[in-house]
């Protein structure tokens, strides 16, 4: 049992252990048009397996997340809670400070809590989560910008959709 938790301790503490394992997390602050803030925290399983082989610069996973929305101030606010599931790939497009910059793009399913939310009727609690950002490499972890926009593609109307931009620290564990 020793040499077991000694094992699981340097695997935990070694960085080459980190960057190979499949599985992450992501801390998401949102800023939405209208004063819209919230949280996104999220699941992240980073896999090649889904990739044609010849990709080998380009990096893929599948994100799972819940979302915190509010909208107004303290005293009379509008909330929504959103769970969302994104594949999302990312390829790096320069290095910067020895550091690769890459692109990111997703478009995944949400299902949003209300319907209406920060003064708009988005018709339908099914929502697709389009996604494009830049993200930056810090070697153990990645800080990231992000365009969210949520919308119904059209399905139902009223469609006027949802847009964020995000800020994030993400690493694997």
């Amino acid at each position: 049992m020793k040499h077991l938790s000694g094992l699981l301790l340097s695997m935990v503490m070694s960085g080459s252990a980190l960057a190979s394992s499949p599985h992450g997390y992501g801390v998401h602050y949102i800023h939405g048009e209208g004063d819209v803030r919230g949280v996104k925290l999220a699941y992240q399983y980073h896999t090649k397996s889904w990739l044609p082989d010849n990709w080998h610069h380009v990096d893929m996973y599948f994100e799972s997340s819940v979302n915190f929305w509010r909208f107004g101030d303290s005293g009379k606010y509008d909330q929504n809670f959103v769970l969302a599931v994104s594949p999302v790939l990312r390829y790096p497009v320069m290095t910067l400070y020895n550091r690769p910059l890459s692109i990111e793009f997703g478009i995944g399913l949400a299902l949003l809590e209300d319907t209406e939310f920060a003064g708009k009727n988005v018709s339908t609690h099914y929502q697709f989560e389009d996604r494009l950002g830049l993200v930056y490499n810090l070697g153990e972890a990645n800080i990231a910008m992000r365009y969210i926009h949520y919308s119904n593609a059209g399905f139902k109307s009223p469609n006027p959709g949802l847009d964020f931009l995000s800020l994030s620290y993400s690493s694997k564990f």
